[in-house]
């Protein structure tokens, strides 16, 4: 396959798979279980959605180490697995793509709160993401995404880590916002101006947004992005905001509803669309007939590309 950088250089929006660990919740990951135990315990199970997400038609797959720093992991007792469960979670995506698609790391949140607001140095945390960035750059993933981040100030900690030690990575840098009575900002008061420039000057090539938001939300918060930065956009909405029904998260927005605004969130020039919380291989492969479609039809003329700092 071309490098995934050409693609998105060249004007693509390439699709990404949906949601991970809403599928592990339905195979059986328990409450409080660490969803990057199964990298250890059950690789063909990560096999098994990686080829799901394949057969819906994406591009994108990510790799089980949201949750794969060595602080995230404390908790869990698997803080001194922190490498090896980042190596293992790109390698079970590998084998099973083959070269049919791409490998993207996920860096999540560390589940600390930095000072003044709480207790954890900002050294910690860079420290934290470093282990992290180090084995995936062993791993050689195709592209490295920081996600669902709500703290600039720690998005851009990650985006550091990731970028020192992956000095050529394609690095992907998405934040998490809730509409208030100004705007769209996260819930530590980052503004989506403030989150692009920022995660641009740490290093990210992509910026955008992914999680609580469902898809109309996320035409609003793409084209704000648009109108602050030129860089190629990801978007990744949820299916809406759960209801809990037995137990179970249950997500009201149907493969077919989203699918009605790609059209709008194309027209922002995404260089990566996929879904977060709540989306399944239906939501992505309605996705691809958009994307298909698009392609294909009258009027498909692809839109100019935004520059990729190389």
């Amino acid at each position: 396959m071309r490098p995934l950088r050409e693609r998105i250089a060249a004007g693509e929006t390439i699709l990404a798979d949906g949601a991970l660990g809403s599928l592990l919740i339905e195979r059986g990951l328990q409450p409080g279980q660490a969803p990057e135990e199964f990298c250890l315990t059950q690789p063909g199970l990560l096999k098994e959605i990686v080829r799901l997400y394949q057969d819906a038609g994406a591009e994108v797959f990510q790799a089980n180490t949201f949750g794969a720093s060595p602080l995230k992991l404390t908790r869990h007792g698997l803080a001194d697995r922190a490498a090896e469960i980042n190596r293992q979670a790109v390698a079970i995506v590998r084998e099973v793509v083959r070269g049919n698609g791409y490998v993207w790391a996920s860096v999540g949140p560390s589940g600390q709160l930095l000072k003044p607001y709480g207790d954890t140095e900002p050294g910690t945390v860079l420290e934290n993401y470093t282990v992290q960035a180090r084995a995936l750059a062993e791993a050689k993933p195709d592209l490295i995404a920081v996600e669902t981040m709500t703290d600039l100030a720690e998005a851009v900690l990650a985006v550091r880590a990731v970028r020192q030690a992956n000095p050529d990575m394609l690095l992907v840098a998405t934040m998490t916002f809730e509409r208030s009575k100004r705007g769209f900002f996260t819930i530590m008061g980052n503004s989506i101006p403030q989150t692009a420039q920022s995660l641009v000057e740490a290093g990210a090539d992509l910026v955008g947004s992914n999680c609580g938001n469902g898809i109309e939300k996320m035409v609003e918060i793409a084209r704000e992005f648009r109108r602050v930065t030129d860089r190629p956009l990801v978007i990744r909405p949820n299916a809406g905001l759960p209801d809990i029904t037995e137990g179970q998260p249950v997500y009201p927005e149907t493969p077919e509803f989203m699918a009605t605004c790609v059209p709008e969130l194309l027209e922002t020039k995404l260089g990566i669309l996929g879904g977060c919380c709540g989306t399944t291989p239906a939501h992505i492969r309605e996705f691809r007939h958009v994307l298909d479609a698009r392609r294909c039809g009258p009027g498909s003329e692809r839109t100019k590309a935004s520059e990729i700092q190389s």
